[in-house]
């Protein structure tokens, strides 16, 4: 896939002073699952509407600290790029684009890299986590914020949906932005973090948080009937069938209350206070309104996943508008430090 070079004038645009402007990247690292979904990708569907311009893109550079395999890495992109767009994101209100075929952002990185404090980094949560248990880590890792930066910053992003455990890079993001602009004239957008709404706790299979690490997860795509299976072996307690039981803090009616409407949720708790019923009827519930949640954006999945041609045009006009935006926030930033 070519994506063309985008032509600049001499003249360096001016800052983006626009309405909400969103950016947000996913990793493909492996397929999404219920915590991705409910934790972040719906809300940023959700996003595209309010916002005057979005850009989203699969984040498969970020995602080269991990994925160390070419064909998986490559399969793993476009699966991203299918299931988001199967799950909602439409291409008519948001930019749908893969990171690497936007280069301006990797040499926007290294015009932060040069001023970016060493103290700054070594603070950064995954650098640091990673350190604390004794394990290698690449320069990739340690420079990540850098880049994540280089994407929010490439853009003229003003709003960046994040976890709460992600605000950090977003200070980061921020921190580098202030110093350029201090040494060079005001070149950047200040971004904000909007951090998203985390009261739909997504607990996994076991009760601990979903996470593919710990093979507690239930994949948003799955086939309904191994899905269902795998609802049907969800942990519970060894409480008796006729036992009141507190719906409060239960990972199996969290996971349920997901996908109930509130009347529904309502009338399942009021059985657990009440007793009398086992956990394979919660369970049965969960699977049916799962499946039946999910069966609008499997079959749409599928037409996608029939017509790749359909999914490559969309991320190539993508990137093309992408490149078109970061070619001037790159320019500017090359004008102002004296590079271009």
């Amino acid at each position: 896939m070519t994506i063309p070079t985008p032509s600049l004038s001499q003249t360096p645009p001016r800052r983006y002073t626009g309405g909400m402007r969103v950016l947000s990247g996913i990793q493909p690292t492996n397929r999404f699952h219920w915590g991705n979904y409910f934790g972040a990708i719906r809300q940023y569907i959700d996003l595209q509407h309010e916002a005057e311009e979005a850009f989203y893109f699969i984040a498969n550079l970020h995602a080269l600290t991990t994925v160390r395999n070419r064909d998986e890495l490559a399969g793993l992109t476009m699966d991203a790029a299918i299931d988001l767009l199967a799950l909602g994101l439409e291409p008519a209100h948001a930019t749908l684009f893969v990171q690497s075929d936007v280069p301006e952002v990797s040499e926007l990185c290294w015009l932060l890299m040069t001023g970016a404090p060493l103290g700054l980094l070594e603070r950064c949560h995954a650098y640091k986590d990673k350190k604390a248990r004794g394990l290698a880590a690449a320069a990739g890792l340690f420079t990540y914020p850098v880049l994540m930066a280089a994407d929010i910053l490439a853009y003229d992003s003003d709003t960046v949906p994040v976890g709460e455990d992600q605000d950090q890079h977003i200070e980061v993001c921020r921190d580098l932005a202030a110093s350029f602009n201090h040494h060079y004239g005001e070149t950047f957008v200040m971004p904000k973090a909007k951090i998203l709404d985390t009261s739909a706790r997504v607990p996994g299979t076991d009760g601990e948080k979903m996470s593919k690490s710990y093979n507690n997860f239930l994949a948003v795509f799955e086939d309904p009937k191994t899905l269902r299976k795998q609802i049907m072996r969800i942990k519970t307690d060894s409480r008796p069938m006729e036992d009141p039981k507190q719906p409060d803090g239960d990972h199996l009616f969290q996971l349920f209350s997901l996908f109930a409407a509130a009347e529904q949720r309502e009338e399942m708790a009021a059985k657990y206070r009440r007793g009398g019923f086992g956990y394979g009827e919660v369970k049965k519930a969960l699977a049916d309104l799962a499946v039946d949640y999910f069966e609008g954006p499997r079959q749409k999945r599928l037409e996608l996943e029939a017509s790749p041609e359909k999914v490559r045009a969309v991320l190539t006009a993508g990137a093309v508008k992408a490149r078109e935006k970061a070619s001037q926030v790159l320019q500017r930033a090359k004008t102002a430090c004296g590079v271009s």
